[in-house]
């Protein structure tokens, strides 16, 4: 099985080079590390060029025009691309614990996509983070209420990887998923419709089990640390959810503004 490590970013390369450093300290190494690059400045390019000198894991940057929160367009354009095909999906404002792709490959089985968790850091924990202060976020100096994300237990994963799954689909997080590349080319990728902030994790995971493909919840593994950074608007958020909820109404598979488009 040929992992793809999908990361997406926009105009951070400092968290973006923690993120990336923490890719190639995994046990087990990506078969290659894709950047999701929704229309960065130059100098996230050269930060790039310059860490593909410090692995031997290629790093391809698929990059877009700015206009505008087009996270959906780029991740499409960044499935098209991958060779792996199984996609471990990330934010590249996150630090991962070294056993993070070890952890969802445990998890990972034909007819399943998983969703992970996330121990979120506080402002003044990220700076430190980002000033070389701190070498690597400690679990047991963060907010109780997302400490229990930072533990890893194999016994606890496997046993909580379906009935976690089955209780919500609120526990979704687009910065912590992973799906078979054939499973996203079935539902036709990301629905490129929900530009701005907010529910296209959930209406592609709909989709997916809309299409046969279950849910499984990665807990107690698959660990990774979000730096603190402000909310991305929500202005079109209530659009999001009216698209969501047709999707639940009519148990969608296919979004028509997706990986192909129909009319094009």
């Amino acid at each position: 099985m040929l992992v793809s490590l999908l990361i997406s970013t926009y105009n951070w390369k400092e968290a973006l080079s923690l993120c990336l450093y923490s890719a190639f300290a995994q046990t087990v190494k990506p078969y290659e590390i894709l950047i999701a690059d929704d229309g960065s400045r130059d100098d996230t390019r050269q930060l790039i060029d310059k860490m593909r000198e410090k692995t031997d894991i290629p790093i391809v940057h698929i990059w877009h025009e700015d206009k505008g929160f087009r996270l959906s367009a780029i991740r499409n354009r960044s499935i098209e691309k991958a060779k792996g095909d199984y996609i471990i999906q990330i934010d590249g404002d996150i630090i991962l614990d070294r056993n993070f792709i070890s952890d969802h490959l445990e998890l990972a089985e034909k007819g399943y996509f998983v969703c992970g968790s996330r121990v979120l850091l506080g402002k003044m924990y990220t700076a430190r983070l980002l000033r070389g202060v701190e070498r690597y976020p400690a679990t047991l100096k963060q907010d109780l209420r997302f400490m229990l994300n930072g533990f890893r237990s194999r016994i606890l994963r496997h046993y909580l990887a379906d009935r976690y799954a089955k209780h919500s689909m609120l526990s979704i997080r687009g910065c912590n998923m992973a799906f078979w590349k054939g499973d996203l080319l079935r539902v036709n990728g990301y629905n490129e419709a929900l530009e701005m902030w907010g529910q296209e994790d959930v209406e592609i995971s709909y989709r997916l089990i809309h299409a046969g493909v279950q849910k499984k919840q990665l807990k107690m593994g698959g660990v990774q640390f979000h730096l603190y950074h402000k909310f991305a608007s929500r202005e079109n958020l209530e659009y999001h959810e009216k698209v969501l909820q047709k999707v639940i109404d009519e148990k969608a598979i296919w979004c028509e503004n997706g990986i192909l488009k129909r009319n094009s």
